[in-house]
């Protein structure tokens, strides 16, 4: 371990040295020992078009030429004036108003804060939230919040806001109570916003991320917009993870067919490049901070805000996704050939797949959850057959860059049944 680095979610005083990776392609990591390995989970769910991409390459260079940074409050520019734009032509409904931040985690914060204000300004102050038990919304102080209880929040509990949480309807190949679950999570659903005004409702949709990649059915949002209406509560999608493409749709919204009041990006929207996020609201939201009253002003920011190369990497990543869209809507089918196998072996139980994600449990003898110790044991058998496989616990998750062929996604699963095998 380098002596002046600390690394994230990292016990250092337990975990093996880091590998140093001197350069990648593709789905492909060289490392400084001449390894090289199959980048299986996009670097944290980053690399949705693959590594060193030249298009979003050649995009930051030349706006660095041009403009790499100016403050955005008082000032615009033409990036980030083109990227709000084709980026709303892509979202569903009426989200319309583009607010820049730098991650998920600041991505979300914003949503929350722009809900709760949103009644504030309106003379109906909420501050109530509704969220999913297993959610993960980030490490910020409000998204730690509204996260589940678990070991990333654990420490921080006495600090963070009450949320009240309901079961997240997590659904798998031949779940044959999955029409039963949605009914009983949607009456509890109902019930707890009978008690009383919320502000919001966050979920993840479609898949729960770092919970352990559940995965519910669009039908469940579908009715959840309709108890939100019926509420008259906001509906955030945090889409962090499940936006630009990965859903085997841009957006995990255009594959359920609902549109929330506010959506969550960051993760893919530069590619892998940069840091960077935006929250979306509709129109109606807007107008409510659209005053000559200072205190309606959504007094929030980043130096970074909108920066104008991280703009420039994100335009470049809206035109990979039209390039790659037949990519990332064929994955889906070829995941469910290579899980047919896994559906008989000892090992594998809850398989599930959504787009171009993929996932299963470990079966094994201790607690399923993030602090199961298979997953470790599976992360280093996989680098040891040229894999980059980061388990959530005992829910072993593939989630590759578009770009991964055929022939390259056949040997990723070859590897994980050698895995499961040794076992």
């Amino acid at each position: 371990m380098h002596p002046n680095i600390w690394p994230p979610y990292t016990q250092v005083k337990t975990a093996p040295a880091p590998l140093k990776v001197k350069s990648a392609q593709g789905v492909w990591l060289e490392l400084e020992d001449g390894r090289k390995i199959i980048d299986c989970i996009s670097s944290w769910w980053v690399n949705n078009h693959g590594h060193a991409h030249p298009k979003i390459a050649a995009a930051i260079a030349t706006q660095a030429q041009t403009l790499e940074q100016v403050i955005f409050s008082g000032f615009t520019h033409d990036p980030a004036e083109q990227l709000a734009e084709r980026l709303v032509q892509h979202l569903p409904g009426d989200l319309s108003r583009v607010f820049f931040s730098d991650n998920g985690s600041t991505a979300v914060e914003v949503g929350l804060k722009m809900a709760y204000q949103y009644w504030a300004n309106c003379g109906q102050p909420r501050s109530r939230f509704l969220a999913f038990s297993g959610a993960y919304h980030g490490d910020t102080f409000g998204a730690m919040a509204v996260g589940d209880r678990s070991v990333f929040t654990a420490r921080f509990a006495d600090l963070l806001f009450e949320v009240e949480f309901v079961p997240f309807p997590g659904t798998y190949v031949g779940d044959e109570a999955a029409d039963q679950r949605d009914a009983e999570v949607l009456a509890k659903i109902q019930a707890q916003l009978a008690t009383g005004q919320y502000a919001g409702v966050i979920i993840e949709p479609l898949i729960q991320g770092a919970g352990g990649m559940q995965m519910c059915r669009a039908s469940f949002l579908q009715a959840l917009r309709q108890l939100a209406d019926h509420a008259q509560v906001l509906l955030i999608f945090d889409e962090v993870m499940t936006g630009f493409g990965r859903t085997g749709a841009w957006f995990a919204s255009d594959r359920a067919g609902v549109a929330p009041d506010i959506i969550c990006l960051s993760k893919g929207i530069t590619g892998g490049f940069l840091p960077f996020a935006v929250t979306v609201c509709t129109e109606q939201i807007y107008q409510a901070f659209y005053s000559h009253d200072p205190l309606k002003t959504l007094y929030h920011g980043h130096s970074y805000t909108a920066n104008p190369l991280g703009c420039a990497a994100a335009l470049a990543g809206l035109e990979l996704m039209r390039e790659n869209e037949p990519k990332f809507q064929a994955m889906e089918a070829i995941h469910l050939h290579h899980l047919q196998p896994l559906q008989s072996h000892p090992r594998c139980e809850k398989i599930r797949v959504t787009g171009t994600v993929a996932a299963l449990d470990v079966v094994n003898p201790q607690a399923p959850g993030y602090l199961n110790q298979v997953g470790l044991v599976i992360r280093q058998k996989a680098l040891d057959r040229g894999l980059l496989l980061r388990p959530l616990g005992n829910v072993l998750y593939l989630l590759p860059p578009f770009c991964i062929t055929p022939a390259e996604l056949a040997q990723v699963y070859a590897g994980i049944v050698e895995i499961l095998d040794c076992l």
